[in-house]
């Protein structure tokens, strides 16, 4: 199985968000603007730069649309202006600035600057990490530590200690991957080509080939 098809059998449970009237509307409106004339509402504009960066790693185009092209980028920005919690905001803020500084020490550049190649590379150190350091991510991230606070291993120039820093990398990621994967699937281009559409579902068929049930495609709302 490619990695295309990977995601298109991806079920509703990789991103789990809030689905009401604000989320599917601002799904419907950042589909209706070129993606040349996004300026972010959350992120600064290195972070957004960044974000379409990244993601065109998790979803790139290939003979589908990838995330960029739908416009997940101006999505996941919009929804943390617009839906998510003043706290749901703020952790994200916090994740995509120690997102950038773990990049800097693992690649020794910025970001902002890095080609394809660098991206996939901070991006499989921390989702492909080994279950226990994964574990010890989590573990950092329930510990509560203002990322302002003096600690000896924070240079002056740092937002983060390398710990704090590797795991809000890791939520970040992680977060953007599944918010990534929720949206595009949603997205009308995905939704209506790509994955089992029908405009009225409902029908009861308690039998019938999976070659007329969407032939193993999830289904798109």
């Amino acid at each position: 199985m490619n990695r295309r098809q990977a995601l298109r059998n991806i079920g509703f449970g990789a991103g789990i968000m809030a689905i009401g009237p604000a989320t599917l509307g601002l799904l419907q409106s950042c589909r209706n603007y070129p993606d040349y004339d996004w300026q972010p509402l959350v992120l600064s504009a290195p972070s957004g730069l960044v974000l379409k960066k990244v993601l065109d790693i998790i979803i790139p185009e290939t003979d589908t649309p990838g995330a960029n092209t739908v416009n997940v980028p101006r999505f996941i920005d919009a929804y943390m202006n617009e839906v998510a919690s003043p706290e749901e905001k703020s952790r994200f803020l916090r994740s995509a600035e120690a997102f950038n500084q773990a990049f800097e020490h693992e690649i020794k550049k910025s970001a902002v600057n890095a080609e394809a190649e660098d991206i996939e590379k901070v991006i499989g150190k921390y989702l492909k990490a080994a279950p226990a350091e994964k574990e010890v991510y989590v573990k950092r991230l329930g510990e509560t530590q203002d990322p302002m606070d003096k600690n000896s291993d924070v240079e002056p120039e740092e937002l983060f200690s390398s710990e704090d820093a590797d795991a809000l990398a890791f939520a970040y990621l992680k977060n953007v991957r599944d918010m990534g994967i929720w949206a595009w699937k949603t997205s009308k281009e995905i939704g209506e080509n790509i994955l089992w559409h029908d405009p009225v579902p409902g029908e009861y068929i308690p039998c019938a080939p999976i070659t007329e049930l969407g032939n193993g495609k999830a289904m798109s709302l």
